[in-house]
């Protein structure tokens, strides 16, 4: 019954929350007229005089009052998009891979699960019709993927970091697909996947 509040606490807030009882209104209007000059600008600590804000430490302050925006803003893969290319996007499907072995698939020895936790890498297939090897441009970044060919275009954010200089990829001539196999980058491989 700790967190309940005993009737003379529950007296002394109301007392607080309630309007004065003098019927003075030119006091009234004193009390309320510092409150209706604030806004936005007021919340958080007061800001420095100027000419002093060179040595704050505030997250606000950009380095260069040039910028628009910091480097560390803009999402991966931005500069790709552009909104005036009309090739459409193709067919593509993301698949997680994991390796298991018979002591996996019988007897669970490994702790994996099929959860994407245990995965260790990612598979884009990707559907281009009446495109030759030839044509591809591929660009992999840890967290996004550019494929250009004369026909299509495909800026995928991909839904996990991974290791942009060990994929491989491999075109399908039969299938007339490309597949973009991809090894994970996760900060705690070395404790999920022992």
């Amino acid at each position: 019954m700790e967190g309940l509040a005993s009737v003379h606490d529950l007296q002394a807030l109301s007392a607080l929350l309630s309007k004065p009882k003098d019927n003075d209104e030119e006091e009234e209007d004193l009390t309320l007229q510092p409150m209706a000059r604030m806004g936005p600008g007021h919340i958080g600590p007061p800001a420095a005089p100027s000419g002093k804000n060179k040595g704050s430490t505030s997250a606000y302050v950009k380095k260069n009052s040039k910028d628009i925006w910091d480097e560390a803003e803009v999402t991966e893969g931005a500069h790709f998009d552009d909104l005036n290319d009309p090739r459409p996007q193709p067919e593509y499907e993301i698949v997680l891979k994991q390796s298991v072995g018979t002591e996996d698939l019988f007897l669970g020895l490994s702790r994996k699960d099929p959860s994407s936790m245990c995965c260790e890498s990612m598979l884009v297939r990707v559907k281009l019709p009446d495109t030759k090897t030839s044509d591809l441009v591929l660009d992999v970044r840890e967290t996004f993927l550019d494929l250009r060919t004369p026909k299509y275009k495909l800026g995928l954010h991909l839904p996990h970091p991974v290791h942009k200089q060990e994929g491989n990829a491999r075109f399908i001539t039969e299938r007339e697909e490309l597949e973009i196999t991809l090894p994970m980058n996760r900060p705690m491989d070395c404790i999920n996947l022992t």
